[in-house]
């Protein structure tokens, strides 16, 4: 019998039962969250089933008529959405800037790029309010209790960190990679959209990803400043 097959083999079948497992310990709670949903109150507190015992959608019905829930979810769309576009656009090219380009200062722009989140968020509260009053009494412009005030808000907080993670992803990519295309003829916009950005997808699309559920989760700036998001409602 050849035991280094035979030893490879268990230890794969052992790999993919623990990753069983952690995968059912990951979804338990959200197939919980959605059978509740379909329970009453009473059977949510006092049944141990994981499932109903008669399926109602009366949950469903009363969220549709005790709360403005289409406004919340739009609402939470349309900052998520876009802040997430806004923010993932900015980093992808700012990222690759810092990554590729030597220029004064870049460096310490890095550096206090990452500075920026050692800064607890709550104390931006008061002085970000007193900005946007500012701005309404000064110049007219209503940031409270609209969509954009908070995606300008949004965009500010989470951009720091995305242009750190993209440059990472950006800096681990060969330089060889990018040289060869511009000996073959390519720009250097040209390397970037043609070598480096496909390249450095995985990483876009994982900050994309951050981003709109941080802004989705985001409950406290949401609040103050009266957007009436999935959280706040």
């Amino acid at each position: 019998m050849n035991w280094p097959r035979v030893r490879k083999f268990l230890y794969r079948r052992l790999a993919d039962l623990l990753l069983i497992f952690i995968i059912i310990i990951t979804l338990f709670p959200i197939f919980w969250m959605v059978s509740a949903s379909f329970k009453t109150n009473q059977e949510i507190v006092s049944s141990k089933a994981l499932l109903p015992e008669r399926w109602q959608i009366q949950n469903y019905l009363d969220l549709w008529r005790t709360v403005n829930f289409g406004t919340y979810f739009r609402n939470s769309l349309i900052v998520c959405g876009t802040t997430m576009v806004i923010v993932t656009v900015l980093a992808t090219f700012s990222g690759y800037a810092l990554s590729r380009f030597r220029f004064p200062g870049a460096d310490l722009f890095g550096l206090a790029v990452l500075g920026t989140q050692l800064i607890p968020g709550i104390m931006f509260l008061l002085p970000l309010y007193q900005i946007y009053v500012f701005i309404k009494n000064t110049f007219g412009i209503q940031l409270i209790g609209t969509n954009y005030g908070l995606i300008i808000l949004y965009t500010g907080f989470y951009l720091p960190l995305s242009l750190w993670i993209l440059r990472g992803f950006f800096a681990s990519i060969p330089r060889d990679l990018e040289d060869a295309a511009l000996v073959d003829g390519c720009t250097q916009f040209g390397a970037f959209w043609r070598i480096m950005l496909p390249l450095a997808t995985p990483g876009i699309v994982a900050t994309a990803i951050y981003v709109f559920l941080t802004a989705w989760d985001e409950l406290l700036f949401a609040w103050v400043l009266d957007v009436r998001t999935i959280p706040v409602g």
